[in-house]
C-alpha cells in the first residue's frame, strides 16, 4: 500500500502530571519561549501537509486550561485520558475511531515539543512496508550495570537505540493491538503492543530536538537553544484611505473627533491597516485583503482591532515574537501628538506587547498630494519579528 494515499491522523498525549519537571503545574502547560509546551507539539503537527487531523488527550479537569493555549481550528477533538499512558492513548484512539477513523495514527507525546517535519516523512514513509515505524536515536554513551551505587558490567551498546515519539503506525492495526493488550501488563510505549502481535515494526532516524522534557534542567536547556534558533524578520505595510463626511476617525485603535472621517469597507483605520500588512509582510502571509476582502460582507464596519488582533495570533501561531512595531502617520489633521501616546497604549494592549516595542510618529506632506489637500491619510508600519528558524 502507498502511504501518500492514506488519512493521517495525529494523536497528541497530554494527561500525564509532570511532576518531575517542577515549576508548579504539568510540563505540557509549562511555557518556552513564551509559548506552551503542548502549544508547540500541536503546532509542529499541525503544520505538516500530511496530517489532516489532531485529536488530543488530556487529564480530567484539563479541557479548558488546554483550550486556552491552543488554537481551536488545528485540533479536531478533545479527549479525556487515563491513569496510566496506555489507557489515554487507548482512549484517543477510540475517540479517532468513533470520529469516522483514519488510515494512519501518529502517536506523539506532548512532552516532546520539537517535531521537526523530515521526521514525520520518514515515518509515514517507513508506514508503506511495515506496519509500524518508530524513530530513534542510537545510543552513544557506555553503558554500564550498577550494583549500589558500585559500577559493574559495561553493557554491549550495538544494537541499543533511545526510542522517540511520534511513533507511526497503521490506524486499524495499533487499535486491535490496544483493544486486545493484557491489562495485568504495562506497555512502555505502543509499538511494543505491535511488536507482541507479531507486527513488523521499522526504526527511522529520529532528531536530538525531540528530546522529552521531564526535568527543570531541560526546560533551561530548551529556553537557551531556543534562543538561538530564531530568524529576525522585517515587514512594511502602507495603506490610504479617504477622508469623507459623515464618517468617524479611527487611527491607531483610538477614535479621534475630527470634522470628517475615513471612508472604507471595515472602520478604516489606515493606522491599523499599515501594522497588519507589515506583520503579515513578515510572515510572508498575503496582506489585509486576503485575510479580509472587502467583498466580504461581514467585515463592513468591522473594528480594525480585530485585523490586528489576527495578525498578532498569526505571529504567536508560528512561534513568534513582536520584537517592535514603528507607525508613521502622515496626514495635514488633525494633529496626532495630542494622541500619540493613547494609540501607543491601544496598539501594545491589542497585541499584548509592551509599551516600549511600540512606536507611533507622524508628519505631514508639506501641502503636497492627496494628503496635503487634505483629501486622505495615509500610514507606513514597519514590524520586527522574530521567528523560530527550527522548522
Amino acid at each position: 500500500m502507498t502511504a501518500n494515499k492514506h488519512r493521517v491522523v495525529a494523536l497528541v498525549v497530554a494527561a500525564g502530571q509532570g511532576s518531575r519537571a517542577g515549576g508548579g503545574s504539568p510540563k505540557q502547560f509549562r511555557s518556552i519561549a513564551g509559548k506552551a509546551v503542548i502549544a508547540h507539539a500541536v503546532d509542529a503537527l499541525a503544520r505538516h501537509p500530511r496530517i489532516e487531523a489532531l485529536m488530543l488527550v488530556v487529564g480530567t479537569g484539563q479541557e479548558d486550561t488546554v483550550s486556552a493555549l491552543i488554537s481551536p481550528q488545528k485540533v479536531a477533538a478533545i479527549a479525556q485520558g487515563a491513569d496510566s499512558r496506555r489507557g489515554s492513548v487507548r482512549a484517543g484512539l477510540e475517540a479517532i475511531a468513533a470520529a469516522g477513523g483514519a488510515d494512519l495514527v501518529l502517536i506523539h507525546d506532548a512532552a516532546r515539543p520539537f517535531l521537526p517535519a523530515d521526521v514525520v516523512d520518514r515515518l509515514l514513509a517507513a508506514l508503506d512496508t511495515a506496519a509500524g515505524a518508530i524513530p530513534v536515536l542510537p545510543v552513544a554513551d557506555t553503558l554500564v550495570r550498577g550494583v549500589g551505587d558500585r559500577a559493574g558490567n559495561v553493557v554491549d551498546r550495538s544494537g541499543l537505540f533511545r526510542v522517540q515519539t511520534p511513533q507511526a503506525f497503521h490506524f486499524d492495526t495499533i487499535l486491535a493491538a490496544h483493544r486486545d493488550w493484557d491489562d495485568a501488563q504495562e506497555a512502555t510505549d505502543d509499538a511494543q503492543m505491535l511488536r507482541a502481535g507479531r507486527h513488523d515494526v521499522i526504526l527511522v532516524p529520529g532528531d536530538e530536538r525531540l528530546e522529552k522534557l521531564t526535568y527543570p534542567q531541560d526546560f533551561d536547556r530548551a529556553e537557551t537553544w531556543l534562543a538561538g534558533q530564531r530568524t529576525t524578520r522585517i515587514g512594511m505595510g502602507y495603506d490610504v484611505h479617504r477622508l469623507a463626511e459623515g464618517e468617524q476617525l479611527w487611527l491607531g485603535g483610538v477614535q479621534i473627533e475630527h470634522d470628517r472621517g475615513l471612508a472604507g469597507h471595515s472602520d478604516a483605520d489606515v493606522a491599523i491597516h499599515a501594522i497588519v500588512d507589515a506583520l503579515l509582510g513578515a510572515l510572508t502571509e498575503g496582506d489585509i485583503g486576503s485575510h479580509f476582502p472587502p467583498s466580504d460582507p461581514q467585515w463592513r464596519g468591522a473594528a480594525s482591532s480585530r485585523f490586528l488582533e489576527y495578525a498578532g495570533a498569526r505571529v504567536a501561531d508560528r512561534g513568534g515574537r513582536i520584537d517592535h512595531v514603528d507607525l508613521t502617520i502622515i496626514c495635514e489633521a488633525p494633529k496626532i501628538g495630542p494622541h500619540r501616546e493613547r494609540m501607543r497604549t491601544r496598539i501594545g494592549e491589542i497585541l499584548a506587547i509592551p509599551l516600549d516595542r511600540v512606536s507611533v510618529k507622524a508628519t505631514t506632506t508639506e501641502g503636497l498630494g492627496f494628503a496635503g489637500r487634505r483629501e486622505g491619510i495615509a500610514a507606513q508600519a514597519v514590524a520586527t519579528i522574530s521567528l523560530p528558524a527550527l522548522f
